[in-house]
């Protein structure tokens, strides 16, 4: 410590009543003790692998961040109800809340598209894996994890961008049996 700071620092004690000046030095120990790599493990933060991603999205969005768009649209988004729900959407797979997919009318099954709330700027990266919304005026539905990404929830509808990032190859998965339908085999 410079000779500056010390008598800063002392200044800065004579200014303070006793009961605060104790608390005072306790907490410039206990930084101290701290920053000095005392008894306090060191924290790394928790790295995400493209493994731990794509179950999520389908897909590595980070190879998305920063593609340019191919083409842009504006309207109204809203998301799945919760009935929905492990139901099969129109390219096979099963709706899953907590994946980042969406349905649009025209993309192709596969595409990659960035979706913005137009007030708050935040944004989602989706895949298209189902047809809709079928409400008019409406030109995506989300899913309820990109729906809560973009804090709409509670708002239910509101104004987006949708930019088309990747197109998909437009094809279908191959349908999934239901369990029933393979206890019955």
């Amino acid at each position: 410590m410079t000779e500056t700071a010390r008598t800063l620092r002392t200044r800065a004690l004579a200014a303070i009543s006793p009961t605060p000046r104790i608390a005072w030095v306790l907490l410039s120990l206990a930084a101290a003790s701290c920053s000095s790599g005392g008894a306090s493990p060191e924290v790394t933060p928790r790295t995400r692998t493209a493994a731990s991603i794509a179950p999520e999205h389908g897909f590595d969005p980070r190879h998305y961040y920063d593609k340019r768009a191919i083409s842009v649209e504006r309207g109204a988004a809203s998301f799945y109800a919760d009935r929905f729900a492990g139901r099969l959407t129109a390219n096979g797979e099963r709706y899953d809340p907590n994946a980042y997919t969406a349905a649009h009318r025209t993309l192709p099954f596969g595409s990659v598209v960035r979706v913005v709330h137009e007030r708050s700027g935040d944004w989602v990266l989706v895949r298209v894996n189902d047809r809709g919304p079928y409400a008019r005026k409406r030109i995506i539905d989300l899913s309820r994890q990109a729906a809560r990404r973009l804090s709409m929830l509670r708002d239910g509808v509101i104004r987006v961008r949708v930019e088309v990032l990747q197109l998909g190859s437009g094809k279908r998965r191959p349908a999934q049996v239901s369990r029933r339908a393979q206890r019955a085999k």
